[in-house]
């Protein structure tokens, strides 16, 4: 029928346009903000050649790998899906089955640092970064299932120290922060002594 045809089109137009803006959306949050089915969500991205949520995860963070100065791609801890060094950036990861206690299946505590860690050296403009000092905190107890939302913003640099903090959320409810002060051993770099006003 050419209004259902129509329909259609107009939603798998309005779909790559969303995606495009997020391209985090889940099938079942298209599914509920197209009112109709996932199955038909599935299906519009197949036709569409879109892949599904990992896939682009994948393909976004495979473009921000090639931008990092001070650590691999495969030391970073989840996916990196925003970097803009000297700034700032976000990584997405869904710990495992041996992440956890067994018996309260909390993730550990290790992991989640990994975490906040990688993206804090990812975020930084040089060569070589490592961690001085770290103030973290843990504000809830992660569970197996649970996607943790990383975002880092570098806050200031002054000589060769950058002050980075992490904040870490499930579904916008934050669980983990931390404020690291990370020292680049890049030569030809001095120290800074400017702006001690801050701490």
């Amino acid at each position: 029928m050419p209004s259902g045809s129509f329909t259609k089109l107009n939603r798998q137009k309005q779909l790559k346009l969303k995606l495009s803006e997020d391209p985090f959306l889940t099938d079942e949050e298209l599914a509920c903000l197209f009112n109709v089915s996932v199955p038909t969500i599935r299906l519009d991205r197949i036709e569409l050649g879109i892949p599904d949520l990992r896939g682009r995860i994948k393909e976004v963070a495979e473009t921000n790998y090639n931008k990092l100065k001070s650590i691999k791609g495969t030391e970073i801890v989840g996916e990196l899906l925003d970097l803009e060094l000297g700034k700032g950036g976000i990584s997405v990861f869904e710990p495992t089955k041996d992440m956890v206690f067994e018996k309260s299946h909390v993730v550990k505590g290790q992991y989640i640092y990994a975490q906040a860690e990688s993206l804090a050296i990812a975020v930084i403009d040089a060569d070589v970064a490592l961690i001085g000092v770290a103030n973290i905190k843990y504000r809830q107890p992660v569970k197996l299932g649970d996607k943790l939302i990383a975002k880092a913003e570098v806050i200031r640099q002054r000589g060769n120290k950058y002050f980075v903090w992490v904040k870490i959320k499930v579904q916008r409810q934050e669980v983990f922060r931390g404020k690291f002060i990370l020292v680049s051993l890049d030569t030809g770099e001095g120290d800074g002594a400017e702006d001690e006003n801050r701490n």
